[in-house]
């Protein structure tokens, strides 16, 4: 080496920075590569994708052979420097020791951090180009490569170290998974991003928390006469009706207003309709366990074949009503055609606040003027008050939860019915 010029010891220094910031290029590349479009892309046939899909099978393998070839670059740079030194300006220690120094620079700025923080840029470009060279590359010197991790393995077995390198794609958790779709950004439109988050929350919602509040159901009580059963019949607004009597097992199903009206053609014969022939249209109820995920009860409205349930609590107590339309919105928005119900426990008034009906489920109110009241306690807003309070408040009591200032206007039969949200200032 000293009988070459100055020149070609140059030369030779910048070709083994050059191969040391390769190696450090192809191992962040292939490191930081994201395994599931690696994955996607070996699926549909990409010839870079499976070769790089094959060195990151025997990561072990793969990591000796870059870092066999890049220390042994370092290692030659340091020596190619410290010849050159002693040629321009001896063997004093001062010489040495700038020359050490001038190593240690060139190889941290152009063989360790720039490349790394080149391919931590574009990943996938850099690491299908790095396994064209690496993959030969590992079948020549595998003899080393073996050699080499058998000490390795030997060493770390001292120390009990369980190593499991083989496993590339490890299982992600649903908040892990929650994570990565929240930060998709651009690669996934708004409108599903916020559907598939909604899906995950599923699992975490329960019936109670977007079931309608057995006080807001509108029931009808079949110990009435058959014209004061008609003539509710037809103020009512919503589709589904409970039937009930005043006997210990009082329930007795539900009725569908479209039904009747498609079946009996109530708009034309109100007068000829009797409790018997509502009778014949009174679905049996199907009964849900309060706590139910939602998750769960749409897997069990699917294999029952029913679309509305009635909630029960421990002691068997009717404490609310969910239909499998319910779920579908937690998932993909509003889209209930009984909207007039709805919409009408919502106004705003003239200073900017809310008049809410106090049936109103929190998670609702959170997400319609995106409040931010807690929803592990009550699950409506009557509750949220009266847990408050400990108490039914009188009319024109002001109060504030979370942040927001409240002002009871009504309440009525131990139920607060109406609430004013006034805005933040």
């Amino acid at each position: 080496m000293n009988t070459l010029s100055i020149s070609y010891q140059f030369v030779i220094l910048v070709a083994l920075l050059a191969i040391a910031a390769f190696f450090s290029l192809a191992e962040t590349s292939l490191m930081t590569l994201n395994r599931y479009r690696l994955k996607h892309l070996v699926s549909q046939g990409d010839r870079a994708a499976k070769l790089t899909y094959k060195l990151l099978s025997s990561p072990a393998k793969l990591l000796g052979v870059i870092l066999l070839c890049k220390e042994f670059a370092s290692a030659a740079s340091a020596m190619i420097v410290t010849i050159i030194t002693v040629r321009l300006y001896g063997e004093g220690q001062i010489a040495l020791m700038a020359g050490t120094l001038v190593t240690t620079f060139l190889i941290l700025i152009f063989g360790e951090v720039s490349p790394k923080v080149i391919a931590a840029s574009k990943p996938e470009r850099f690491a299908f180009f790095s396994s064209y060279i690496l993959f030969p590359l590992l079948k020549i010197l595998y003899p080393i490569v073996a050699l080499v991790n058998f000490f390795v393995l030997s060493f770390v077995k001292l120390f009990n170290v369980k190593i499991d390198l083989n496993n590339n794609l490890h299982a992600i958790s649903m908040d892990e998974l929650r994570s990565i779709i929240s930060e998709a950004g651009q690669f996934i439109p708004n409108q599903h991003r916020k559907i598939l988050l909604n899906v995950f929350e599923l699992e975490r919602i329960t019936v109670d928390d977007i079931m309608i509040p057995h006080t807001s159901v509108e029931t009808i009580d079949f110990d009435l006469m058959d014209e004061e059963i008609i003539q509710k019949l037809v103020t009512f607004q919503h589709s589904r009706i409970l039937v009930k009597t005043n006997s210990p097992d009082s329930i007795l199903g539900l009725l569908n207003t479209q039904k009747i009206i498609k079946q009996l053609n109530i708009h034309d014969a109100l007068s000829k309709i009797t409790k018997d022939d509502l009778k014949a249209l009174i679905s049996e109820p199907y009964f849900i366990p309060s706590g139910t995920p939602l998750y769960t009860q749409m897997q069990h409205f699917q294999d029952k074949q029913e679309r509305v349930g009635l909630i029960v609590n421990e002691h068997g107590e009717f404490i609310g009503l969910i239909s499998l339309e319910d779920i579908l919105e937690e998932i993909v928005g509003e889209f209930n055609l009984d909207f007039l119900s709805k919409s009408s426990k919502f106004s705003q008034d003239d200073d900017g606040g809310w008049i809410v009906d106090g049936s109103v489920t929190i998670r609702t109110l959170n997400k319609k003027l995106n409040l931010q009241f807690p929803i592990d306690g009550p699950k409506t807003l009557n509750g949220l008050v009266l847990e408050y309070f400990e108490d039914i408040p009188e009319p024109n009591t002001s109060f504030k939860i979370a942040n927001h200032t409240m002002e009871v206007l009504q309440s009525h039969d131990r139920i607060v019915k109406s609430i004013k949200i006034y805005p933040l200032s």
